[in-house]
């Protein structure tokens, strides 16, 4: 059985060390994706202040940089003093695709001016190259899928891993100690491999999940889906209610200060008005005025699983873990690929020896 584990381990590190690299590089990195914006986009923060106007001011400053076609998504009000407002519209005259959503502008705007601070399309930027890279490795249409198979041999790495770390003799504290080979390299690859085992079988198993969600049955818009891969949604060009009766409505349901509001799109023609400080929104029919509030649900599983993966509100020690369980594999994989170049060496000499007795 070590010797199956063993093959298994070894094969899986050397055929798939060029892939597992990258992957845990970007991952590492994207746990602090909010920081590497600020740091790559300042000019998106540099907010005077933390007074807001009315939101349709923001809508019509965000207007100035959006072309005719484009259709107001969301508008994002500060959660906390020193962001900017953020509005999102789909850019659904330019990119009606057959799969998925059409792409999308960000609009970053000063509270209390509603000047535009930036501007950007989806699909530009570092940031979003890291996220395309560690989604789908830019592997048009089975890109998710090979990731996601990827995620499969990690979990199988982590256990053949284990299992090649327990001591053959004595008890298992033995394998807790630096010096169990003669090579830094080896001691790094069964130290580090034994520290972040765990981390990275939880990382491997989300990452499968949200690859396959309709294996797990985890599919849908609350996961983060798609509802409908031929159709995509789209914003109404043309509302029926003004963006401030639609506030209106719903603070007469829930009083309090809104945090973000969402368009009614042509499959669900209804706004809706989240609340800072409550868990639940309001839906207002765009056709009537008709307020809704829907009772506080559970989180859905699947999205538990994303937050999981990438530290979403799960703290900073949870960050902290996840970053090495990102950067630590790519230590391994070099560390595992030298341990075998090392091993062929030896093994060449011992048949060449062996020869030259016979």
């Amino acid at each position: 059985m070590r010797n199956a584990w063993l093959q298994v381990h070894k094969w899986i590190g050397l055929t798939l060390a060029i892939l597992i690299i990258p992957l845990s590089l970007t991952g590492a990195a994207l746990v602090w994706d909010e920081a590497l914006d600020h740091a790559l986009n300042p000019q998106r923060y540099a907010t005077s202040g933390s007074n807001t106007l009315d939101p349709q001011r923001y809508v019509a400053a965000a207007r100035g940089v959006l072309a005719p076609e484009d259709r107001i998504v969301a508008l994002t009000l500060p959660g906390t003093p020193g962001e900017p407002v953020v509005v999102s519209a789909s850019l659904a005259g330019k990119g009606m695709r057959v799969q998925g959503p059409p792409p999308r502008k960000t609009v970053w705007l000063d509270p209390p001016s509603a000047r535009v601070l930036d501007f950007a399309n989806s699909g530009s930027g570092l940031i979003r190259m890291l996220h395309m890279f560690h989604g789908s490795m830019l592997i048009p249409g089975v890109g998710r899928q090979v990731v996601g198979w990827i995620g499969v041999a990690m979990l199988l790495s982590c256990v053949s891993g284990l299992w090649l770390w327990w001591p053959t003799v004595g008890r298992w504290v033995r394998g807790l100690r630096w010096r169990r080979h003669r090579n830094t390299d080896s001691n790094l690859h069964h130290l580090l491999g034994l520290w972040v085992a765990l981390p990275l079988f939880v990382l491997s198993l989300t990452g499968v999940w949200i690859s396959f969600p309709q294996v797990f049955g985890g599919g849908g818009p609350a996961a983060g889906g798609r509802p409908n891969a031929t159709r995509p949604v789209v914003p109404l060009a043309l509302p029926q209610l003004a963006l401030d009766s639609a506030i209106a409505t719903a603070r007469a349901a829930i009083p309090g200060k809104v945090s973000k509001v969402e368009w009614p799109t042509d499959q669900k023609p209804m706004w809706k008005i989240d609340f800072a400080q409550e868990a639940r929104g309001v839906l207002v029919d765009d056709r009537n005025g008709v307020t809704e509030v829907p009772r506080a649900a559970p989180e859905p599983l699947a999205r538990t699983m994303r937050r999981i993966h990438d530290g979403t509100r799960m703290g900073l020690a949870w960050q902290i873990v996840i970053f090495l369980g990102g950067l630590l594999p790519a230590i391994l994989a070099v560390t595992g690929i030298i341990m075998w170049w090392r091993a062929r060496g030896w093994r060449a000499e011992l048949k060449a020896r062996q020869r030259g007795r016979a």
